[in-house]
């Protein structure tokens, strides 16, 4: 079921990838009894990916030090690349970037008030606000990306380790498609 929905959201798979049926999707995934899977669970993915998304704001965090930065949180800078080049209305940025509202209201804020992003009155509804980034978002943003295009270069020092980190990638884009249909249509993904 899963592989179906991942081919229905993001085409057929890419050759070598596995579904998620594959044993080889969770090497630590054992068969026991009849039929029951044990291991890794959903639980202990989304746990290991949320330590690995703060350690990632530890990193920016060191970056926006070393770049002088110091009136945004590396939480914010995130809500930049979700602009990104776009103009976004608030209710977009929340689903795109999968924010908390009050959380994403505050961060907003801060970023207006320091001037790296502009937000004004939809055209259509005065009600809606549309982002965008200003001139110095842009810049921050490139900043940061040559940073990171540098440390990635650094880090990946042959195929394998690029392959590793292309397969991470996918499997990650392939977890977070699996969840978003099991909410979409309701509750246990089969």
């Amino acid at each position: 079921m899963a592989r179906k929905l991942a081919e229905q959201d993001a085409g057929a798979p890419h050759p070598g990838e596995s579904d998620w049926s594959s044993a080889a999707a969770f090497p630590a995934r054992a068969m026991e009894g009849e039929g029951e899977l044990s291991g890794v669970t959903h639980l202990e993915v989304a746990r290991v990916i949320e330590r690995a998304h703060r350690r990632f704001l530890d990193l920016l965090r060191m970056d926006l030090i070393r770049l002088g930065m110091d009136d945004i949180s590396p939480s914010q800078v995130m809500l930049l690349f979700t602009i990104g080049n776009d103009e976004l209305s608030v209710r977009d940025l929340l689903e795109r970037g999968h924010y908390l509202g009050s959380n994403a209201s505050y961060n907003l804020k801060q970023l207006v008030d320091g001037g790296y992003v502009d937000r004004s009155a939809s055209p259509r509804d005065r009600r809606s606000a549309r982002l965008r980034l200003t001139a110095k978002a842009v810049s921050l943003c490139e900043a940061i990306r040559n940073v990171h295009d540098n440390f990635h270069r650094q880090t990946v020092r042959d195929e394998s380790e690029l392959r590793d980190l292309t397969t991470a990638f996918n499997v990650l884009r392939r977890l977070e498609l699996f969840w978003t249909s099991s909410l979409r249509y309701g509750g246990d993904g089969a």
